[in-house]
């Protein structure tokens, strides 16, 4: 695979790093779940599934799709002293490798708007979440404050931002997800659409 994933990790453990411990923070307050296993698809380096791992007493299997984002998350889970309570897999969110109701929480920050198959992906959480199970699936930047500081830093590396960022989730919008969610046969759930960004949360 190309250095995509190192591109991406410098920039998510550089101007985006304060992020995930935000979002950790509220994915914590808004599912309750401290314990058990949680699922961070499309984990990049790792940062929000460590970040989650930090702050509760969950086991996490940080899934991505590719090699060097797998090399990278597993490097990070040793440096933040988390090895052996999070580690890396390889893995599609359209197929993932875990048995049914096997899991407590899954998560992730900025993946679903790259997902083949959004309401597969959908059904597929649903699957290997056990019963009283989580999601929390989304993206933003924590809070309105951080938004301003990353926008304003990744302006400094990118005179297209925020319009280069725009192209990927345009169309991901409320309307756009209730759509989504119905067709992957999850009808109970809800949708945060505010300053901490556009998140799906659902129990099974």
């Amino acid at each position: 695979m190309s250095s995509k994933a190192y591109e991406f990790d410098e920039i998510a453990n550089g101007p985006f790093f304060p992020i995930y411990s935000e979002i950790a923070n509220q994915i914590k307050e808004r599912t309750g779940i401290c314990d058990g296993t949680c699922i961070d698809i499309g984990s990049g380096g790792g940062h929000l599934g460590l970040s989650y791992a930090k702050i509760t007493n969950v086991e996490v299997a940080l899934l991505d799709l590719r090699e060097d984002a797998i090399n990278i998350a597993n490097k990070r889970a040793k440096e933040w002293k988390l090895w052996g309570r999070a580690s890396a897999i390889l893995g599609d969110v359209q197929q993932m490798p875990f048995k049914d109701e096997a899991v407590n929480l899954c998560i992730s920050r900025g993946s679903v708007w790259f997902w083949e198959n959004q309401s597969k992906g959908f059904s597929e959480i649903y699957r290997v979440l056990n019963r009283g199970g989580k999601a929390y699936i989304g993206g933003g930047f924590g809070n309105k404050e951080l938004k301003e500081q990353i926008d304003s830093e990744m302006k400094k590396r990118d005179s297209e931002w925020p319009k280069s960022r725009q192209q990927f989730v345009e169309g991901n919008s409320t309307e756009h997800f209730y759509k989504v969610l119905k067709e992957a046969g999850i009808s109970d759930f809800e949708i945060i659409d505010d300053d901490s960004g556009i998140w799906v949360l659902f129990e099974k």
